[in-house]
């Protein structure tokens, strides 16, 4: 079935691959027909949550919080984001953020979801090289999504490694899906937070960190799992070398009408319905995850170790980020941007490295005020306490 056939109101023009021209034709078909953004997504997931409905509970914005947000009051030293910044890269209320932007204009693209990487054993319609091409292709676009951010947080400080506050502020939302959006810290977020979808999306979509159920044969609709924790050695992407791909690995093939058993293209293949731990519900703040809601989540403790692997990785992620920064740019001017992207007045916080603790310098200017107020106090007391020791010891000799 050509695009066209599926919304008589769109022409594709360029050559895509049948898979990729059905997804796209219908994306557009529902924004062309103005369906809300909940209709949009009530169907079956096609990754972990990005809304609050139609079956997902903003799983990708709680694992980024639980992950990288910072606890309470505790101010960002760069391993974490203060509040409104996480609200960026995770998202709020009815706001994707930068993490689930892929499930907006990157539906249609398979690569951002880690999806049709599906491969099994004995009589498969696909080949092992097969499957292994199609998750080398999400890695290299999340690499790609990587080196984005990276490019574009070189941007956050001037020549001399001032903050560039026209870079930094963020007295609006960031722009998402917006080529016109010129804040340096945007565009970087933007672009580790697509890397972190994909990443994520990994855990959920294969059969990494899961297990199959025992009660039924290992087949198509019931593939091995691996039962490997999270980080994946697979998703680094600071390396530009190919991957080395497991032999039973997988991921499942996606089509707009998923079932376990596989229609149209998917027909004989392992699903993304057969495979996915989407949805459930997670703790933002410990990222302990309960009430799986798919057939393959509920499989033993598999939506809970998909989740833990998820924040695992997406931890893995950002330090592999600050290193990138620091080898890219010098640790000096790394610890500067570090600050500015996770600090939500950076103009004020950033002013200059801190030694690579993240304190501002406001913060270490109160440590000096406090020393020196320690040192006065102890001069005074010496001041004091030295006549009255000179007169004691005068009147002992006068006594001899």
């Amino acid at each position: 079935m050509q695009g066209q056939e599926i919304c008589p109101a769109l022409v594709v023009r360029r050559r895509l691959d049948p898979a990729r021209a059905r997804r796209l034709a219908f994306v557009v078909c529902l924004i062309l027909i103005q369906i809300p953004w909940t209709l949009l997504f009530a169907g079956p997931a096609t990754a972990f949550g990005t809304i609050d409905g139609g079956g997902q509970h903003r799983e990708h914005e709680r694992i980024t919080r639980a992950a990288l947000s910072c606890a309470g009051t505790t101010p960002s030293r760069g391993e974490c984001f203060a509040d409104r910044s996480m609200d960026q890269l995770a998202g709020r209320g009815r706001g994707f953020g930068a993490v689930g932007a892929p499930d907006s204009d990157e539906i249609g693209n398979p690569a951002a979801h880690c999806d049709d990487a599906d491969f099994l054993a004995n009589g498969y319609p696909r080949t092992r090289r097969q499957a292994t091409a199609q998750l080398t292709g999400c890695v290299d676009h999340l690499r790609t999504r990587f080196r984005e951010a990276i490019i574009s947080a070189g941007e956050l400080l001037d020549d001399k490694g001032w903050v560039l506050r026209d870079e930094v502020i963020l007295d609006s939302d960031c722009r998402l899906f917006d080529n016109n959006e010129g804040r340096a810290k945007c565009r970087s977020i933007e672009g580790f937070g697509r890397a972190l979808h994909g990443a994520q999306d990994f855990y959920a979509h294969s059969n990494w960190a899961d297990e199959a159920d025992p009660t039924r044969p290992v087949g198509a609709d019931n593939p091995p799992g691996l039962n490997r924790p999270g980080p994946s050695v697979l998703l680094d992407l600071r390396e530009r070398s190919a991957v080395r791909v497991p032999a039973e690995l997988t991921t499942g093939c996606f089509v707009l009408k998923d079932e376990i058993f596989g229609v149209g293209e998917c027909l004989n293949r392992v699903t993304h319905a057969a495979l996915n731990k989407d949805n459930g519900l997670i703790d933002p703040l410990n990222g302990v995850a309960i009430e799986p809601t798919t057939a393959r989540g509920a499989v033993r403790q598999n939506f809970a170790k998909a989740v833990s692997a998820a924040i695992t990785e997406t931890r893995r992620q950002w330090n592999d980020f600050r290193a990138e920064l620091s080898a890219r740019y010098g640790a000096d001017r790394a610890a500067r941007m570090i600050c500015a992207i996770t600090r939500d007045d950076p103009v004020h916080e950033c002013k200059r490295p801190a030694g690579w603790t993240g304190d501002s310098i406001d913060e270490r200017a109160g440590l000096v005020t406090a020393i020196l107020a320690v040192v006065g106090l102890t001069v005074v007391a010496a001041v004091l306490i030295m006549p009255a020791s000179r007169r004691s010891h005068g009147q002992g000799r006068g006594s001899d």
